[in-house]
């Protein structure tokens, strides 16, 4: 064997095992063979390998049970970081996540409007903050940070009730090559709605059928989309632009209705505020039962425009679950859930099989978290795609069967939808 195909067999196993002792806590040597289909003595070489290199660290020795005491081994905390970042249109988030997807620091930064120049002057602070947050002897274990943001975001100005010129400069920024010049690190740009779905999927416990339309409410409304157990992005990354999808009605004569006119969170915001409350506080899950008149007005037509969209979305791809999370709290969404279901009844679905549709179980710092957590499942992980978490999964490469195109790469950046 070549030392280049040896480099990279060693390389697809190593990233193997680290998933299987991400996704099982921790393992024995021996369970960690059984599980990858590595020999033993491969196994025990890698693991070796892995804690001289400090990504894995032995646990105490269990001793009592059938056989002879074992020394389990676990992700080390300290053995990777990763950053993630959520440029809004109402606020900036970022956070520093360990190598157990663990959050280490985090940080949260209103603003009144996306302004361009502004948002990036905060992104670059913030994230050198963070950076500055850790011990310095741990800041080379930084492997890069993601971003999370709404694709074209200066098209949404008239709903956000902005000129257009004052956003209009996001066409002409390379958020990706900025952050990279002003921290040193790789930098992934995510669609903020898909990086929630992919935070649902590595952190969550929602998302575990094959196929799964993820909705996100937002400030507006977005979503992701899993077929065949992966995390679709679409060859023009448009996979999961659900707030582009068309409704009835018209916008003052204008053009039709879309559903991010219609169930974005933005318009539950304003009428908060006019009704005198703070929607940061009413939003928030200590928020008072005296807005809920308000949040009801806006959830009957955010519901009959969500269960439209699944309706619709159903009968091109055949979803087996939908999982709606986002910014609302979460008796607003278990009520978003159960509206959306009995209005989704309503609908005539001749042809269409039964579906689930329930709560997502992380809430507003998805989208974050995804962003923070996806550089890291990219850089450690055996496939080139997220999967849903199964039992089984990827097997390791013996140095008979060759490792394919790009098995060895890492996590291709979730492309940008609207």
């Amino acid at each position: 064997m070549r030392g280049g195909e040896s480099t990279g067999l060693r390389a697809y196993n190593e990233r193997l095992m680290i998933a299987a002792i991400r996704q099982a806590g921790a393992l024995s040597k021996a369970e960690i063979a059984r599980t990858t289909g590595l020999s033993g003595q491969a196994a025990t070489v890698i693991v070796n390998s892995l804690l001289a290199d400090g990504l894995l660290v032995e646990r105490e020795k269990v001793r009592g049970r059938i056989g002879k005491p074992f020394t389990p081994v676990a992700l080390n905390p300290e053995g990777a970081f990763s950053l993630g970042v959520k440029i809004g249109r109402r606020s900036l988030e970022a956070l520093l996540v360990d190598f157990s997807g663990a959050v280490v620091a985090s940080r949260f930064a209103p603003y009144p409007a996306p302004l361009p120049a502004q948002t990036m002057a905060l992104a670059k602070e913030t994230i050198l903050e963070l950076v500055d947050s850790l011990k310095r002897r741990l800041r080379s274990r930084i492997v890069g940070f993601g971003v999370a943001m709404p694709w074209v975001m200066y098209e949404w100005s008239d709903v956000l009730g902005l000129e257009r010129e004052a956003i209009a400069a996001w066409r002409e920024i390379d958020v990706a090559a900025e952050l990279e010049a002003a921290t040193g690190l790789p930098v992934s740009l995510y669609n903020d709605a898909t990086a929630a779905c992919a935070a649902e999927m590595i952190a969550g416990n929602r998302i575990d059928r094959s196929s799964a339309l993820y909705i996100y409410l937002g400030t507006f409304v977005g979503g992701g989309v899993v077929i065949d157990g992966r995390l679709y992005r679409g060859r023009q990354f448009n996979a999961g632009a659900l707030g582009s999808m068309p409704m009835d009605g018209t916008r003052g004569g204008r053009r039709p209705h879309q559903l991010i006119h219609q169930a974005s969170v933005i318009d539950l915001e304003r009428a908060l505020a006019a009704g005198g409350f703070d929607a940061s506080e009413m939003l928030s899950p200590d928020g008072a039962a005296e807005a809920d008149a308000i949040f009801e007005a806006w959830l009957q037509r955010a519901v009959a425009a969500l269960a439209r969209a699944v309706v619709s979305a159903m009968s091109v791809v055949d979803f087996e679950e939908v999982v709606i999370d986002g910014l609302l709290r979460p008796d607003w969404r278990r009520r978003v859930v159960e509206g959306v279901s009995g209005a989704y009844a309503r609908f005539d679905c001749t042809g269409l099989s039964p579906i689930e549709i329930a709560t997502g179980s992380i809430g507003p710092q998805a989208r974050v978290l995804g962003a923070a957590l996806l550089p890291l499942i990219g850089r450690f992980s055996p496939d080139t795609e997220l999967l849903v978490k199964t039992a089984g999964g990827p097997k390791a490469v013996n140095r008979q069967t060759p490792t394919g195109p790009g098995r060895s790469e890492p996590l291709a950046p979730v492309g940008n939808t609207t």
